[in-house]
């Protein structure tokens, strides 16, 4: 049936793929007061605004499921990294790692550092977590921010010494860290005990530090103890403290590191399998085979290619090889690699075969992990969702379109709680794509990583049209994202997601 109606932006002609992975129609969009006021023919409408989707796709805004933009959202407002993706939706304070709640007078340890790079440090400290959503509702970015606190921050906040486990005065005073934040808006809380000031936190202290999650409608997200050797034990620990709390959780950026482990997703799927069946568990990954992190000045971490993200005594390093750095200065890797601490690094340490499986799998959510430090990121940055679209989707085969967008919309709206985002549907917030699914790909690479995709032509924030034909709006309608209210009082039975 015809419509003849008035919007503030008609979408025409376009074909929709709605998040779902309910298979692609043609209709036209109509979007009113920042939300889906209408899909069907809309021929008769009129509106303040009408963008031709004629051979293109009309497709939920992205959701970034694992990020480390804290900073850069309120920093960089403009948010291009993502917005030029698709992205409208980032998950921030992932790894442990969060900007509050934190004291200007507290030295940063690695990898907590590299969320607030900058000289002079802490310019951006807040001391409650309250503080930092409240600057985000004050100070608007392009994209809206869901956001988690970390336990490492937590720990940082209350510990003197980070190379042991914290005491029940110290869990204490991360509990109520912790139940502040929830109570402020926050989303869940994340780890990374793979990381120096975490690595000695045993499990029982992350059970009884996260007990204010449960009932809470939070969720557990991890950047687990070990993705090499020791993953199936990591993953053990990750899926018993969720059931010991009784809450959500998400392994994030699932891999296997080191040529010794390749092939072992075999072996981990399963088990996330067979976890999904008795508690809920979700996992993401990002679309490449080499992952980013602290640079780290141990020989075994530092095996095969490493390259140089960011350096704040050598910044001129950046965007070489940490091997020519150590030829350069006539030393070993090691000792190069202390002497660019602190530091960023990319370590190409990954199967694109386990990659693959890890993407394919039906339930993984796609995040970037992207770093937004320094002048020369990893490319998941700039590329990870039009890379998902172009290479794996179109040009591999991996999985069906509708099944792509819906790993970087629905399904990460349903995990993280997400109300009126994810989903084209009549009421739902008006966060929109528009591509060309035949020429989308990523152009960000490992010498040029700052490098906008093709293909991505449009995309609406709340509404707004907040990039088009390859150039900013200028646009800054970004909201604060909080947990779906109905959380709060289910447990996390397997019924439930």
């Amino acid at each position: 049936m015809k419509r003849n109606e008035e919007f503030d932006l008609l979408i025409r002609g376009g074909t929709i793929i709605d998040g779902t992975r309910s298979p692609r129609f043609d209709a036209d969009l109509g979007v009113r007061d920042g939300k889906i006021a209408a899909i069907g023919d809309l021929s008769e409408a009129t509106a303040a605004r009408t963008i031709d989707a004629t051979g293109r796709i009309v497709a939920p805004g992205f959701i970034d499921s694992h990020t480390h933009d804290d900073k850069a959202v309120l920093s960089n407002p403009d948010m291009i990294c993502k917005v030029s993706q698709g992205v409208t939706t980032v998950i921030t304070g992932n790894c442990g790692i969060s900007l509050a709640p934190l004291r200007h007078d507290i030295e940063l340890p690695m990898p907590l550092g590299l969320v607030e790079p900058d000289d002079p440090p802490r310019a951006m400290a807040f001391g409650r977590f309250s503080e930092y959503l409240k600057a985000l509702c004050d100070r608007p970015s392009s994209v809206n921010v869901a956001a988690l606190v970390g336990h490492t921050t937590l720990r940082v906040m209350t510990m003197d010494e980070l190379g042991r486990a914290a005491t029940a005065e110290e869990i204490g005073a991360m509990q109520r860290l912790l139940d502040e934040a929830l109570n402020a808006g926050a989303i869940g809380i994340s780890t990374g005990a793979a990381y120096p000031p975490a690595a000695m936190a045993p499990k029982a202290e992350i059970i009884e530090v996260c007990r204010p999650l449960t009932g809470s409608g939070g969720i557990y997200v991890t950047h687990m103890r070990n993705e090499a050797e020791d993953s199936v034990a990591a993953l053990e620990e990750s899926f018993e403290i969720g059931r010991e709390l009784d809450v959500p959780v998400v392994i994030s950026h699932h891999k296997l590191l080191r040529e010794a482990n390749f092939g072992r997703s075999a072996q981990t799927l399963p088990l996330i399998r067979a976890a999904m069946k008795c508690q809920c568990v979700a996992l993401d990954c990002y679309p490449y085979d080499a992952s980013s992190a602290m640079l780290y000045a141990d020989e075994p971490r530092l095996n095969g290619r490493v390259l140089i993200a960011t350096s704040i005594p050598h910044p001129e390093q950046a965007g070489k090889y940490l091997a020519d750095v150590a030829a350069e200065w006539g030393v070993s890797r090691v000792e190069a690699a202390r002497r660019l601490q602190p530091a960023g690094a990319v370590y190409f340490s990954m199967d694109e075969a386990d990659v693959q499986s890890i993407l394919a799998f039906d339930e993984t959510m796609i995040g970037s992990d992207g770093l937004p430090a320094g002048k020369h990121p990893h490319p998941r940055l700039w590329g990870t969702f039009p890379r998902i679209l172009g290479r794996y989707s179109r040009d591999l085969g991996l999985f069906p379109l509708e099944t792509a967008v819906w790993k970087m919309s629905g399904l990460t709206a349903r995990t993280f709680g997400i109300e009126n985002r994810g989903i084209l549907a009549v009421g739902k917030q008006a966060d929109v794509v528009i591509f060309d699914a035949q020429t989308v790909r990523d152009r960000a690479t490992y010498d040029e990583p700052a490098q906008t995709a093709d293909g991505i032509e449009v995309v609406i924030v709340n509404g707004t049209l907040t990039w088009d034909g390859g150039a900013h709006t200028g646009a800054r309608c970004g909201r604060l994202v909080t947990r779906a209210t109905d959380r709060r009082s289910r447990t996390a039975s397997v019924d439930a997601w």
